[in-house]
């Protein structure tokens, strides 16, 4: 496992955080790590006989389906069998369940492009992941899945277009930060509405370890109550697993999943607020952390279309991985949360120090790092796209200095920055494009190749979605608006409401529509488009469209 040196730890938690035996992991929680840890299925000689489709008397499908990861001639499919999600074994018996499935050209299939089957097994919570290979390239698809007298609901999905190809234009979603108890989904119920999108990009915050009570916090639930279990903290495999059922059941998130194609990633809040590599936000040995963050890494597989690769080795689950779009768009998944260093000067928004601005930190880790820049060599993209978690650009939040910055973004590892952004000039990556989530507000940014110099080159932008529903309803200029416009010049765009970014790539440049709803915290508000920003090949930066 790669782990990264952290500044200011304790010689026995760096030892730790380096060199985990995993031997000594195990024994921290008995079973319950092994399980957490586990990731091999068990050998035909051991596993239990499958349970027959048919006694299987309930939906098992109210999870719904979702589709991910397209390539030119693949795509992965997924579903998760929970006819009782809120049970922590979802009303499941523990034996692996035969699962039908089927593409087809047309939704009513009745012109079938490929079908198959496949297990539910019980280790994986009886998720289902599909990689169907022999795709045509740059085609919509519909698909299903089948148990026994049980037929899933239909999703859509949309293969990229053919190696080195040169399609026109790409049309994409932005999402991030979906907190359950902040609000309703209204924006992902728009989003599913969304026409002819390639592709949603999710840039982290899928889900909240924080407790959501009776009512759904700010959702007040009048109709129903929820679960007791619900009402705590993420911790175990079982708390992880039963929060993305009471996520995965809410409509509007399962309508956005069955209409568009996904490639996510995660930040802080699938496993713990702010962690970074194997150094928790409250303390905890470093052993017991990462025994929480095997359970969070497995339940974020389990409820993802994922490839096999990504699938987690204990402690560890490689996210960060390419598509190429043709010749048009190189999209360069990121992790800034598994490899990093710990946040300089105890975190927060702190004043430089020589601890955050020693050159040697790491956002990615030196292996990440290294795999980007060497991407961006090979890369023969007109666009190449960066979708990742943490503000990018430096942020100053008072007029005067001195000034205190993130030490949870890129601002606390400017050492990180630097190399990222000189490899992309050693690259000659022209039209850079960072995508980032985290932040609860929409931003648009021209990313400067000095930010102390306001007239020195853009070397990029970067667009900042905002969140979903996490803030409550927000406003359209938050109280510190004029500050943040007046204390950062190469900020082109901030709004504080909820919503989703479309984000247009072509021959000619980029385009943001910057979608906005007008409230969370009670459903059905309309969407808007709030502002739209355009960045012309070869000229980097935002201007109005």
């Amino acid at each position: 496992m790669y782990m990264t040196h952290t500044p200011g730890a304790t010689a026995e938690l760096r030892a730790a955080a380096r060199h985990l035996n995993r031997r000594r992991f195990l024994t921290v929680s008995g079973a319950a790590a092994a399980l957490a840890l586990g990731t091999n299925l068990p050998s035909p000689a051991h596993a239990a006989s499958p349970l027959d489709p048919r006694r299987i008397g309930e939906d098992p499908f109210t999870l719904g389906v979702a589709s991910g990861d397209p390539r030119p001639d693949s795509v992965v499919l997924w579903t998760r069998l929970a006819p009782e999600p809120y049970e922590p074994d979802s009303g499941m018996p523990a034996r692996p369940v035969p699962v039908l499935w089927e593409v087809a050209h047309d939704a009513r299939f009745r012109r079938t492009a490929a079908r198959g089957g496949a297990i539910a097994h019980p280790e994986f919570h009886h998720s289902v992941h599909v990689d169907v290979r022999g795709l045509e390239p740059g085609r919509d698809y519909h698909y299903r899945f089948r148990v026994g007298r049980w037929t899933s609901p239909v999703g859509r999905t949309r293969t990229a277009p053919a190696a080195g190809s040169s399609p026109a234009a790409l049309r994409l979603g932005l999402i991030s930060c979906q907190a359950y108890h902040d609000g309703y989904y209204t924006a992902l119920g728009h989003l599913a509405r969304e026409e002819d999108l390639d592709a949603v990009f999710h840039l982290g915050d899928y889900l909240y370890e924080y407790a959501v009570s009776a009512v759904g916090g700010s959702r007040n639930h009048t109709d129903r109550t929820l679960p007791e279990v619900f009402d705590r903290e993420t911790v175990t495999l079982e708390d992880y697993r039963l929060r993305y059922s009471l996520y995965k059941t809410d409509a509007d998130l399962a309508a956005a999943h069955a209409a568009h194609p996904w490639i996510v990633t995660w930040d802080d809040h699938e496993t713990e607020n702010n962690y970074a590599n194997g150094v928790p936000e409250n303390g905890v040995p470093t052993e017991e952390f990462l025994i929480r963050r095997a359970a969070a890494y497995r339940a974020y597989y389990e409820n993802m279309p994922l490839r096999r690769p990504q699938r987690p080795q204990g402690p560890d689950l490689r996210l960060y991985r390419r598509f190429h779009y043709g010749d048009l768009a190189q999209f360069d998944v990121l992790d800034t949360r598994q490899y990093r260093d710990n946040q300089a000067n105890g975190d927060g928004w702190k004043v430089p120090t020589p601890e955050s601005e020693d050159p040697s930190r790491t956002m990615l880790g030196a292996a990440q790092e290294r795999w980007l820049i060497d991407g961006w060599r090979r890369s023969r993209a007109l666009w190449n796209v960066v979708p990742q978690q943490v503000v990018f650009s430096r942020r100053r939040n008072r007029i005067e200095g001195p000034w205190p910055l993130s030490m949870d973004a890129w601002d606390g590892y400017p050492g990180s920055r630097e190399r990222v952004l000189a490899g992309a000039d050693e690259a000659g990556v022209e039209n850079l494009v960072v995508l980032t989530g985290d932040v609860h507000v929409h931003y648009g940014f021209d990313i400067k190749r000095d930010f102390d110099d306001p007239d020195s080159r853009t070397a990029g932008v970067e667009i900042v979605t905002t969140s979903v529903t996490s803030g409550r309803d927000g406003a359209a200029k938050p109280a510190n608006w004029q500050t943040l416009m007046t204390a950062n010049p190469h900020l082109r765009y901030y709004n504080g409401q909820r919503g989703y970014v479309l984000l247009g790539l072509d021959r000619e440049g980029l385009r943001a529509d910057y979608r906005t709803v007008s409230a969370v915290t009670t459903p059905g508000a309309p969407i808007t488009t709030a502002a739209s920003f355009v960045s012309p090949v070869g000229e980097p930066g935002l201007v109005p469209a």
